[in-house]
């Protein structure tokens, strides 16, 4: 058996980057900042570490992603992990790893200021490109 989950929460630490298959999916990127604190005890000094993670995400999901997430929004991300490689234009094999998202929930305030009334949350659902999860007027958190 094997498992592949991530979930995170963190903050935007770019506006989304919204771009369209040839197949018209459309397809949302992103960076997600987390931060992790040590230390601090008996007077030590308190170090914090961040982690930039390249979010991506496809769907109706991405269009709402698109619409209301910007720089500086704190979001709770859950989704799997993917490698991807290619070959750069000198013929070097070149790698990424990202998380594909298939559940966005926006959470707290709009951090860096959002672009529109924040949406309702969302539940969450398997992770097909194609099954993406709607918005419920109902679950309104704020």
């Amino acid at each position: 058996m094997s498992f592949n989950k991530v979930i995170l929460l963190g903050h935007l630490g770019q506006d989304p980057e919204s771009r369209f298959t040839k197949s018209g999916t459309h397809v949302v990127n992103f960076s997600l900042a987390t931060n992790e604190r040590w230390g601090g005890q008996n007077g030590g000094e308190v170090q914090e570490r961040t982690e930039r993670h390249k979010i991506v995400v496809f769907g109706k999901q991405a269009e709402t992603c698109a619409r209301y997430l910007s720089k500086g929004r704190q979001v709770l991300i859950e989704g799997r992990l993917q490698t991807r490689s290619w070959e750069d234009q000198s013929g070097q094999k070149r790698f990424m790893t990202e998380i594909v998202a298939n559940n966005v929930r926006f959470v707290g305030g709009a951090g860096g200021g959002e672009r529109s009334s924040p949406p309702p949350r969302q539940e969450a659902r398997p992770a097909n490109v194609d099954t993406v999860p709607e918005f419920n007027d109902d679950d309104v958190p704020f």
